[in-house]
């Protein structure tokens, strides 16, 4: 029998990451809210989040107490507080936020119904997963009360993503089985915990089994929850074909449907609004730099970066600093060292406001150079922190006869660092060169933003990103194309360093038509990744998942 072709008429997603900031899901759910509300009725998509800002002022959040107050005062009678408004990003559509903490004196009798009802176990619990679970299940409480109430006989979507929001999509289910639910998995905790522990996951992929690494890598609770969600959800979705593949093998379900990640092109200025962001991008970096290291940094200096969540192996900041280290060595032993490079390192770590020191000598003009030339903001523990410490050890220390300077900005970039006081994508402008060598990278939304924003970058074929690139392109994409997908796997480090240094050397070489030419072309590949073409694939899951409910 041929599956009819639905159109919900509400979708509700849901993510820990609505409204904060946190990681590569609140890229994707606030870049494609605007697109996917074109292609449903007015005001019918709904992003429900945590709220952890409680009675503080959030900057991602506008409530609206005029908005749905009907909803609001049923989640009252229900026990439930929520605060209804707008996320403030393009599209600006519906966001709930739902206060979970009056649920952490029942989660021993949540946990006891899950394992009885869905076989989650939740007994080796610990960290986050109390917290996320008790928001997963007000959110599913909060969208369970406002459809029985309101919305009983319309076509409803429950989107949950990743294990932090399965446990209420399983509750919500179990009492509304008419609601669609569609689980998306971004990187299973299994493949996640399996790279941050040092192990090899694709040497020894295909012999891997979810439930004994959960059991050995002390992560039963968080793939219990997931790998139920995932069985259990009407449709079982990811994002690349490279996390189909690892679910099948560690949750033993193979995605219903693959959900690439798109970006809103409404994120990135173009014409002199561009110019004038990358301008004084790289003008405040030149001047933290010289300030620092007491080295001059001409306008010709080229200017590369990684960034990214604080993930030091799977990220490949090991071979970016390995990298930076051999194109130091290289340039000084040809004598070139008139060539200036300066490497950015923007990644969260455990930072404390910025240096005091560093902030007085720009006030003053001071180009000196200063102690810890590497470092643009105070670390709490410098002495622990993995990516200093590599610095320091491959012995990057910033000396003035350096061609190639390494500045690690620790802080999150949201426009209020102390320092540079500009949101990411503003300073993300300022680089010529994006390098991203990823191990381990379900989609790579790092490489997809700068080449939306007209830099070229290296990514590698462990990247779901990467592997969308080459298959777009037909074959192994190279710097001439805009994007660079260079070939990882457990044994090539060394030869990944090489190859980078070597792409480095290419493009610093190339006339300025040639660099052009290619951001022109790494703009064009970023256009074919826009939300306008991907967001098919969440209305063909939304469609999948109805189905299973009119069977």
């Amino acid at each position: 029998m041929t599956a009819k072709t639905y159109q919900p008429d509400f979708v509700f997603q849901t993510s820990w990451e609505v409204c904060n900031k946190v990681g590569g899901i609140y890229t994707v759910l606030s870049s494609i809210a605007k697109t996917l509300s074109t292609k449903l009725q007015a005001d019918s998509l709904c992003f429900i989040g945590p709220d952890i800002w409680q009675e503080k002022p959030s900057p991602y959040f506008t409530q609206d107490d005029t908005l749905l107050p009907h909803w609001r005062q049923e989640a009252s009678k229900a026990g439930i507080k929520v605060r209804i408004g707008r996320w403030r990003v393009p599209g600006e559509p519906i966001a709930v936020l739902v206060d979970f903490t009056p649920y952490y004196i029942i989660k021993d009798q949540l946990y006891g119904l899950a394992w009885e009802n869905f076989s989650v176990d939740s007994l080796h619990a610990y960290g986050d997963y109390d917290e996320a679970s008790m928001f997963s299940y007000a959110a599913g409480k909060f969208v369970e009360t406002i459809v029985r109430e309101f919305l009983q006989e319309k076509r409803i979507v429950y989107q949950a993503h990743e294990w932090m929001s399965g446990l209420g999509m399983l509750f919500l289910k179990n009492s509304l089985p008419n609601v669609a639910t569609v689980f998306t998995t971004h990187a299973t905790s299994i493949g996640r915990s399996i790279t941050g522990n040092n192990k090899q996951l694709y040497t020894f992929f295909s012999g891997y089994n979810g439930d004994q690494m959960a059991r050995e890598l002390n992560m039963e609770a968080k793939h219990s929850i997931e790998k139920q969600s995932a069985h259990r959800a009407d449709c079982f979705t990811t994002v690349s074909t490279f996390t189909a593949n690892e679910c099948t093998q560690l949750l033993e379900k193979t995605p219903d449907a693959v959900l690439p990640n798109g970006f809103e092109a409404d994120f990135v200025p173009s014409g002199p609004a561009y110019n004038k962001i990358r301008r004084e991008a790289r003008k405040a970096f030149f001047q933290v730099a010289e300030a620092l290291t007491g080295a001059p940094c001409p306008d010709d200096t080229l200017v590369l970066s990684t960034s990214g969540r604080n993930d030091f192996r799977c990220k490949g900041f090991d071979v970016y600093l390995e990298s930076m280290a051999r194109l130091n060595a290289q340039l000084k032993q040809q004598g070139k060292t008139s060539t200036k490079v300066l490497a950015l390192i923007e990644v969260p770590c455990w930072c404390d406001g910025p240096r005091e020191d560093l902030l007085k000598a720009l006030q003053e003009n001071n180009r000196r150079g200063l102690p810890e030339p590497n470092l643009t903001h105070h670390l709490i523990n410098p002495n622990e922190d993995r990516i200093l410490s590599l610095i320091k050890q491959l012995g990057l220390s910033n000396a003035v006869e350096d061609p190639v300077k390494v500045l690690l900005v620790p802080c999150y970039l949201e426009g209020a660092d102390g320092l540079f006081n500009k949101p990411y994508y503003n300073l993300l402008a300022a680089s010529d060169l994006c390098i991203y060598p990823s191990y381990y990278e379900p989609w790579g939304y790092t490489p997809h933003e700068a080449v939306a924003f007209h830099i070229p970058c290296i990514t590698t074929d462990l990247s779901g990103f990467g592997q969308w690139v080459n298959q777009t392109l037909g074959h192994q994409g190279t710097i001439d194309d805009g994007v660079m997908v260079l070939h990882r796997d457990d044994e090539n480090f060394d030869e990944v360093c090489n190859c980078i240094c070597k792409a480095i050397h290419t493009y610093n070489a190339m006339p300025s038509t040639q660099r052009t030419a290619i951001r022109r072309k790494a703009t064009a590949l970023a256009h074919k990744a826009d939300w306008k073409h991907f967001v098919r694939h969440y209305l063909e899951a939304y469609n999948i998942a109805i189905n299973k409910t009119q069977s």
